[in-house]
């Protein structure tokens, strides 16, 4: 990892849910493509190790608490970012949580709680700094969608947040492209994550066992690490991906079989 060259010329960058996983690889690849990152978290002191992480290696970072399912909570955090590291142009909606059950099991708070961490949240996020981007002529927004957005047992509340992330992915291609700004998706499938590790648990399964039976469903016979999908986002955020808008990539190891 290093630093761009040419701090002058720098873009802030905002990643959610980075302070461990895939927020957290992400966080540190942007920082070492040469973005001052905020690494955002409703566990400030978590997303500090991440932080101290990209300095220890020259790039430029801040830790940043919130919660983005909350107004006033994102408010507060854009303003803090754009004080300390400039305004961003840059924004790697990735905050997530699961709750996962079959339907008939699943309750409301269960529900709203993925709602609104993965729909509101980005919504919140996306419009603050929206015209941050407008102003600039540059924007860049990534959403982290999922191949749950087709289906998955168990997951009725997550599968309809991704695919909804998907929506949300497209129409604001088509409303903020005229303003040098676009806005892709990445559906990660299986990532080797705490999270996918908690799934383990909660299955009963021991992690590792978990992993051989989906990298046996998988075409390049491996499960995903969070380093997968920040490459995906590294690209989806430079200056060469300016003539990609509204996609969605599913980085997954290739198509179901």
């Amino acid at each position: 990892m290093s630093a761009s060259p040419h701090p002058e010329h720098r873009r802030t960058a905002i990643v959610t849910g980075a302070a461990r996983g895939i927020g957290a690889a992400v966080a540190q690849r942007l920082a070492a493509d040469g973005h001052a990152v905020a690494v955002v978290d409703l566990d400030e002191a978590a997303g500090q190790n991440v932080v101290d992480t990209i300095t220890r290696a020259g790039g430029t970072a801040l830790a940043v608490g919130a919660d983005i399912s909350n107004g006033t909570s994102v408010e507060r955090a854009v303003d803090k970012i754009t004080t300390e590291l400039g305004a961003p142009v840059v924004l790697i909606n990735n905050a997530g949580v699961t709750r996962d059950n079959l339907l008939f099991k699943m309750s409301a708070a269960d529900w709203d709680t993925v709602m609104n961490v993965h729909l509101r949240g980005s919504f919140l996020m996306t419009r603050e700094v929206q015209g941050n981007m407008t102003e600039a002529g540059f924007g860049r927004i990534i959403n982290l969608s999922s191949v749950s957005a087709l289906g998955n047992r168990g997951q009725a509340n997550y599968a309809a947040a991704k695919a909804g992330l998907q929506g949300f992915t497209k129409t604001l291609a088509l409303e903020l492209g005229r303003f040098g700004v676009t806005a892709n998706a990445v559906a990660p499938g299986f990532i080797e994550t705490e999270m996918t590790a908690a799934t383990a648990a909660r299955m009963g399964m021991n992690f590792d066992e978990l992993k051989r039976k989906a990298a046996a469903d998988i075409p390049v016979a491996r499960v995903g690490v969070p380093e997968d999908i920040a490459h995906a986002i590294s690209f989806f955020a430079s200056e060469g991906a300016g003539f990609i808008s509204g996609q969605v990539i599913y980085v997954a190891g290739g198509p179901k079989v």
